[in-house]
C-alpha cells in the first residue's frame, strides 16, 4: 500500500471537480463518498441532490471562518494506493483506511472533535483520495510535521491487517517517484517507463566510470538527451537538467529534470564527488582498501570483463569485512559496474542486465556515508568495460562475460545481507531483486560456454576423470558428494585439468576457491567453481578453440613448485 502526499493547494472546488470528474483519459469509474469528517457530508457522486459547491462550502468553512487564512495553499491532498495483486477492498474497509490515515497525519486525530474536515473519494478499486482543509474546526493550524513518514508507518501496519503485500519501510533515500500525471502520460503515449524513469536510468549510465564533467555531458548528449547547464555569473557550473527530446509539454517544449529531482546521487555536488578522486588514482595507504590483483592486459570486452570480474571479487571480500563506511562505497561501485555491464552487453543478456542495474539503484543509496575513494577500483572497472565496448555473446567475451555476472551475483548478494544487518529494509529487497535479475542473465550468458566446457569435460580421459574426482575429495571432502554429483561435474573436472596443465595444483587452487566465500547462495557450486578457477588461473574463459585436455593431460609437464596457496600473496585479489 503507496501513501502519497500531493502538492497543497488554494482551490477546494478544483481537486473535487478532479476526483469526481471523468479523469485525464477517462479511467475514473464510479466516483463516490466512502468516508469524511461527518456521516451527513454530501456526496455528489452518488446523490444527484448534492453538487460539487455543497461539498466544497463544507470543507472550506473553517478555512472562511478563519482570519487571513483565505487564498494560502489550504488544500491537503492525500492518496492510497493498493498493489496490483492485492485483493480488492470494499468501500467500508476503504473508508477505515481513510479514518485511520487522517489520524495518523494529524489532519483528524482521533477522539479530537475540533480537528480538520476531511473526506475520501474512491473513483477506482485500488486506491481512494482524501482531500483536507487545512484549519481545525477551533480556528488552530495542525499539525502535520512528516505527515508524509507518518502516513507510510501507517501504511506498514494496515498492510499486515488487511492482508495486502508487504512493503520495506522507506528512510528517506529513494529517488522521487512519478506523479500520477506521469504515469497517465507514459501509458497515454505508450512508454514502458515515465520520463523520470528514463532519464534516470540514462544519466546513471552515462555517469559510470566518468572522471570529470567534461566525459559526463559529452556522454549525455552523445546519449541523446538534451541537456542545460545552470551558469553562475563568474563562469562556475552550478548544475544540469536533460530532458527527453519527444517528451513535450503542453506548449510543445521540452520538459527538463534537474539530476536531483531523478535521484539524490545525481545531482552536480554529488556526482563532484566522485569526481575528486579519480578513476586511475592509487589509494594512499595499503591499510585502507585491500590490493587489487592485476590481472593480464588484454584488450577489447573479454578483457575488461576479467579486470572487473577480479575487482568485484575483491569488493565482495571488503563487503563480508570491512566497516560501514568502506561497504558504502564498494555497494555504490557496483552500481556503477552494472550501469557499465548493461550497457555494453549482448542482445540476449541485455534486458535482463538492464533490469537488475535498474532495480540495484535503489541498493547504492542509505544513510550509511560512503568512504570516499574506496570504491575506485569499482569505478575503474565499469570504465573500462565502458570503453571496452559492447560484447558479442560468443566466444572469450561472451564467456567472461558469465564469469563476471556470477562474479557480481556474489556482490550483490553480499550486499543484501549487508542492508539486512544495517535494517535497510527497501535497499535489501532491491538487492535481492537485483540477485533474481543477474541470475537469469547467468543463465542466458552461461549455457553456451559452459556446454562447450562440459563437453570437453566428458571427453576426458577415464583415467583423468577419476584423477579430479581424487583431487575434489582431497581438496574439499566435505562438497565432494554434492560437486561429483552436480551436472556441472564435468565441467569442472575439464577446468581441473586444465588448471593442471597450466602449471598449478589443482588440490590447492580448488581448496583455495572453495574457501574464499559461502557458497550456499550459488544455484550451482560447480558452476560457481568452474569460475572462481578459470579466472584465478588465468585459464581462457571460451575453451572452444583448445585441444582436449585427455591429450594435453598426458604431457609430463609437472605442477609449478610452489603450491597455488602458497602464492596467493603474490596474486593478492584472488577468488
Amino acid at each position: 500500500m503507496i501513501p502519497r502526499v500531493h502538492k497543497r493547494g488554494t482551490r477546494t472546488i478544483g481537486l473535487l471537480y478532479y476526483l469526481y470528474g471523468p479523469g485525464t483519459h477517462e479511467e475514473h469509474i464510479d466516483p463516490h463518498l466512502v468516508a469524511a469528517w461527518d456521516s451527513l457530508a454530501p456526496d455528489p457522486g452518488r446523490d444527484p441532490e448534492a453538487s460539487y459547491a455543497d461539498l466544497q462550502q463544507l470543507l472550506d468553512q473553517p478555512v472562511e471562518a478563519a482570519v487571513g487564512r483565505r487564498g494560502k495553499p489550504h488544500v491537503w491532498h492525500l492518496s492510497v494506493r493498493a498493489a496490483p495483486e492485492d485483493p480488492v477492498l470494499t468501500d467500508e474497509q476503504w473508508g477505515e483506511i481513510a479514518r485511520r490515515m487522517v489520524a495518523a497525519t494529524g489532519i483528524a486525530p482521533e477522539g479530537d472533535t475540533a480537528g480538520c474536515r476531511w473526506a475520501a473519494v474512491r473513483h477506482a478499486d485500488d486506491h481512494i483520495h482524501i482531500i483536507a482543509t487545512l484549519t481545525r474546526e477551533d480556528g488552530r493550524t495542525p499539525r502535520l510535521n512528516n505527515d508524509a513518514a507518518r502516513a507510510q508507518a501507517e501504511a506498514r501496519l494496515l498492510e499486515a491487517e488487511y492482508g495486502l503485500r508487504r512493503l520495506a519501510a522507506g528512510d528517506g533515500t529513494a529517488a522521487q517517484r512519478p506523479t500520477s500525471a506521469e504515469r497517465h502520460k507514459a501509458t497515454r503515449e505508450k512508454r514502458e517507463r515515465t520520463p523520470r524513469e528514463e532519464l534516470r536510468e540514462t544519466v546513471r549510465r552515462a555517469v559510470a566510470g566518468t572522471q570529470d564533467e567534461t566525459e559526463f555531458f559529452d556522454r549525455l548528449a552523445a546519449a541523446g538527451l538534451l541537456v542545460r547547464c545552470r551558469v553562475a555569473p563568474s563562469g562556475d557550473l552550478l548544475g544540469y537538467t536533460v530532458a527527453l527530446p519527444d517528451d513535450r509539454n503542453g506548449q510543445g517544449e521540452p520538459v527538463f529534470y534537474s539530476g536531483s529531482k531523478l535521484a539524490p546521487d545525481l545531482s552536480l555536488p554529488r556526482l563532484r564527488e566522485r569526481w575528486t578522486a579519480p578513476v586511475g588514482q592509487a589509494v594512499e595507504s595499503a591499510e585502507e582498501q585491500p590490493p587489487v590483483e592485476l590481472e593480464p592486459v588484454t584488450a577489447g570486452p573479454a578483457g575488461a570483463r576479467r579486470r572487473a570480474a577480479s575487482a568485484v571479487w575483491q569488493a565482495v571480500l571488503v563487503v563480508d569485512q570491512g566497516d560501514d563506511g568502506l561497504v558504502a562505497g564498494q555497494v555504490a561501485g557496483a552500481g556503477e559496474v552494472l550501469d557499465a555491464l548493461a550497457k555494453t552487453s549482448a542482445a540476449h543478456t541485455r534486458r535482463q542486465l538492464a533490469d537488475a542495474a535498474f532495480a540495484f539503484e535503489r541498493a547504492t543509496r542509505s544513510h550509511v556515508r560512503a568512504a570516499a575513494g574506496h570504491d575506485r577500483a569499482l569505478r575503474r572497472a565499469a570504465r573500462e568495460l565502458a570503453h571496452g565496448g559492447p560484447a558479442l555473446g560468443r566466444g572469450e567475451d561472451g564467456a567472461t562475460t558469465a564469469m563476471l555476472i556470477d562474479m557480481v551475483f556474489f556482490l550483490v548478494t553480499a550486499a543484501a545481507h549487508w542492508h539486512a544487518r544495517k535494517g535497510h529494509e527497501q535497499q535489501a529487497a532491491a538487492a535481492r531483486q537485483t540477485a533474481e535479475h543477474l541470475r537469469a542473465a547467468y543463465q542466458q550468458s552461461a549455457a553456451y560456454p559452459l556446454g562447450v566446457i562440459h563437453e570437453r569435460g566428458r571427453q576426458l580421459a577415464l583415467a583423468v576423470q577419476r584423477q579430479q574426482a581424487a583431487v575434489v575429495r582431497t581438496a574439499v571432502p566435505e562438497l565432494a558428494e554434492q560437486v561429483l554429483g552436480a551436472a556441472a561435474w564435468p565441467a569442472l573436472a575439464a577446468t581441473l585439468a586444465d588448471a593442471q596443465v597450466a602449471g598449478h595444483d589443482p588440490a590447492c587452487l580448488l581448496a583455495d576457491a572453495a574457501g574464499r566465500r559461502e557458497l550456499d547462495t550459488a544455484g550451482s557450486i560447480a558452476e560457481v567453481l568452474v569460475w572462481r578457477l578459470r579466472r584465478m588461473a588465468d585459464l581462457p574463459a571460451d575453451t572452444s578453440a583448445q585441444p582436449p585436455v585427455a591429450v594435453r593431460a598426458t604431457a609430463t609437464r609437472q605442477p609449478k613448485s610452489r603450491p597455488y596457496a602458497n602464492r596467493s600473496h603474490q596474486r593478492r585479489n584472488t577468488q
